[in-house]
């Protein structure tokens, strides 16, 4: 395989790649306003629409709560125009509370990481004609990229560095302004204990920023918790990893349908749309 000429054209290709996505990688809060070019436009294209600068008229964002199972939130999720879906999160057998259509499928690097050991690189729960969206955890998956990408019917769209900055940063700020509220502690003592794994951002809140820049009307489902569901609404696991500051990240949406204004690194002249949450 290693003297093939597809072994040689993926190696070119995945330099190439990673080479535009580490010279991007820096901060510009304009990118909230290009996101309908960089993903809207992509897909548009794929289904052979006209492509135009105009948002979508309503999404939702179904994250993966345990909460969704106490709630048959399914047809008014579907009622949506577009319906985006985590991290290949099954539909089945629990279409009353989360609904059976899916337009975007969002996911991290480490899924497509695990679905390109599948023949055919397979990685489509949702269908084979369903786009992707994914950021990148790791920059070596970028190699599952170059090789899953030529064999997608759909659209498989990296997330801009630039974006993947912007949420960082959006998240860090939450969650210093948690600490500093509520354990009144020094800068430093902040640092130590959050600049480890806490500070790698859920999928769920770059969805919902994706779904921020590129339509209308946002409803957020599946964000949340209780004592009483599990961690994840399509597996066994009870409590949370120690991965995401999810308080910080509630903040955030508490924020985002009650004073988005309050969101700090977004320009001023960027026009967010009306957003629920659907507890």
């Amino acid at each position: 395989m290693l003297r093939s000429p597809q072994f040689y054209r993926n190696r070119l290709d995945f330099t190439r790649v990673l080479h535009d996505w580490s010279r991007k990688k820096r901060y510009e809060p304009e990118i909230m306003d290009e996101l309908i070019g960089l993903v809207k436009g992509p897909i548009d294209r794929h289904d052979g629409l006209v492509v135009s600068e105009r948002r979508y008229g309503s999404c939702a964002v179904v994250g993966n709560s345990g909460i969704l199972m106490q709630k048959e939130y399914g047809e008014l999720i579907d009622g949506h125009d577009v319906v985006i879906r985590l991290n290949n999160a099954r539909t089945e057998r629990y279409e009353r509370n989360v609904g059976v259509k899916t337009n975007i499928s969002f996911v991290n690097s480490n899924i497509l990481h695990l679905c390109g050991r599948r023949q055919g690189c397979f990685c489509h729960p949702y269908g084979a004609n369903v786009p992707m969206v994914m950021y990148i955890c790791q920059p070596a998956h970028f190699l599952d990229y170059t090789v899953c990408n030529s064999s997608h019917n759909a659209p498989l769209i990296v997330t801009d560095p630039r974006f993947d900055v912007l949420c960082a940063r959006i998240v860090k700020y939450y969650s210093l302004k948690r600490f500093v509220e509520e354990t009144r502690k020094s800068l430093d003592e902040w640092g130590s204990v959050h600049d480890g794994s806490m500070f790698h951002y859920s999928s769920g809140l770059q969805a919902v920023m994706l779904a921020v820049g590129i339509c209308d009307k946002v409803g957020i489902f599946g964000f949340g918790k209780s004592a009483s569901a599990r961690h994840h609404d399509h597996s066994n696991q009870k409590a949370e990893l120690k991965l995401h500051d999810y308080e910080a990240e509630y903040d955030f949406y508490h924020d985002l349908v009650n004073n988005p204004q309050a969101i700090p690194f977004i320009t001023d002249t960027f026009k967010f749309p009306t957003a629920i949450v659907y507890q």
